[in-house]
């Protein structure tokens, strides 16, 4: 289930906000002009495609295509391998994605598989928002964020652009991710 948890950018130790209630969550979100919405989870192939991610989820993708004006998604598939070229890989990914960034374009994410957290830097305090299989989290265009997979990340995501190079990073430099509770540790006390 998601969760949401908010705290002042300056004290980790300090909960403004933790719920699991989804209408909750939506109307926080909708105060910092974030999207989300749950979708039902469909059985997909133990190492889907892109392309069959696509298909079965095609009448969502569809719809949020036609009405934020997409022109690029894919589906991407974070699975665990036990061996050291994908364990130091991962490594890799999981310290880019946790260095605060915003991106020229929105952040559409839909989890049809997995789990993982986007913390969001906005008003002085920080969301972290576990999304789970279900749930799309639309981060607007230069929202300060960063985003934790764990060190073991498994899940499968679709992804949304309005062109191929919406993705790409722009980095603040700060560090804040290092003082607030990794996915490791919020999906640990659940």
């Amino acid at each position: 289930m998601t969760l949401l948890t908010a705290w002042p950018d300056t004290d980790s130790s300090q909960v403004l906000i933790r719920t699991e209630d989804a209408e909750e969550i939506k109307g926080e979100l909708k105060q910092l002009g974030v999207r989300f919405d749950r979708w039902p989870v469909v059985d997909l192939p133990a190492e889907p495609t892109s392309d069959e991610v696509l298909a079965v989820y095609r009448e969502y993708v569809d719809r949020v295509n036609e009405s934020e004006g997409y022109t690029y998604v894919d589906a991407l598939h974070m699975t665990p391998q036990n061996t050291p070229e994908w364990a130091e890989s991962a490594a890799q990914a999981r310290q880019k994605f946790l260095a605060e960034h915003t991106h020229d374009d929105d952040e559409d994410r839909f989890f049809a598989r997995g789990a993982g957290v986007f913390y969001l830097h906005v008003d002085a305090k920080v969301y972290g928002i576990l999304c789970e299989a279900g749930d799309l989290l639309s981060v607007p265009a230069n929202t300060t964020h960063w985003f934790d997979m764990g060190t073991r990340p498994d899940y499968v995501a679709i992804r949304f652009f309005h062109d191929d190079g919406g993705w790409v990073g722009n980095f603040t430099g700060n560090t804040l991710a290092n003082d607030f509770p990794s996915f490791d540790e919020l999906t640990a006390n659940r």
